[in-house]
């Protein structure tokens, strides 16, 4: 099952994935609507939370505290209400994992309010671990992947960023989606593995 407040998205992954792919809408920042999402849902295996707007960037003094509220509400507090109301529907052996960012460990100019809440993520999945046992709770923490979380950006501008990481990055490659999502599957089939989080940058935080 697909979900996302775009009905654009999720008709563009149910399109992309298997026949009996089922795809639904849904406002992450509500809270009411995501238990009720939860509790017509029934029983399921697993919860990844990917929700997230695209990355912002300012230096402190032209930070927009509404919009960090904003990034916080989807990023942080919607992850809260997803494990909140789905963590109890999940069948035993099933786990949860959330989405970090490499910016929790490795800030830079412009990035306070993105690696405020992607640290406070990391911490999330390790306490959740701790609360939810045994259900296990992991984290996937990307780094920059080729995916249209980066289509707003001009196409020239894209492929500078990419070349430039390409350049820089020990594997020398950007990364693609289906390394993300083959970590997920790890942390879906591993049974011994909770309260971590997995780094997938290429090595960009050692660069």
């Amino acid at each position: 099952m697909v979900v996302s407040r775009s009905r654009s998205g999720v008709d563009r992954a149910v399109s992309a994935l298997p026949e009996r792919t089922e795809g639904f809408t849904l406002d992450v920042t509500d809270e009411v609507a995501v238990r009720t999402f939860f509790d017509g849902l029934g029983a399921f295996d697993h919860l990844i939370y990917s929700a997230g707007e695209p990355l912002m960037s300012s230096g402190l003094a032209d930070t927009d505290i509404e919009d960090v509220r904003r990034f916080f509400e989807i990023r942080y507090f919607g992850a809260l209400a997803a494990v909140k109301y789905g963590a109890p529907h999940i069948r035993p052996g099933g786990s949860v994992v959330l989405t970090g960012g490499t910016a929790s460990t490795r800030p830079q100019h412009g990035t306070t309010a993105v690696s405020s809440v992607l640290a406070a993520l990391e911490g999330l999945t390790r306490a959740l671990a701790v609360e939810l046992a045994p259900l296990r709770v992991n984290a996937v923490v990307p780094g920059i992947i080729r995916t249209q979380m980066w289509g707003g950006l001009p196409e020239a501008d894209r492929d500078a960023m990419y070349r430039s990481l390409e350049e820089r990055l020990p594997v020398g490659t950007v990364g693609e989606p289906g390394d993300v999502a083959e970590t997920y599957l790890y942390l879906m089939r591993n049974k011994h593995s909770t309260g971590s989080t997995i780094t997938i940058d290429g090595g960009n935080v050692l660069v």
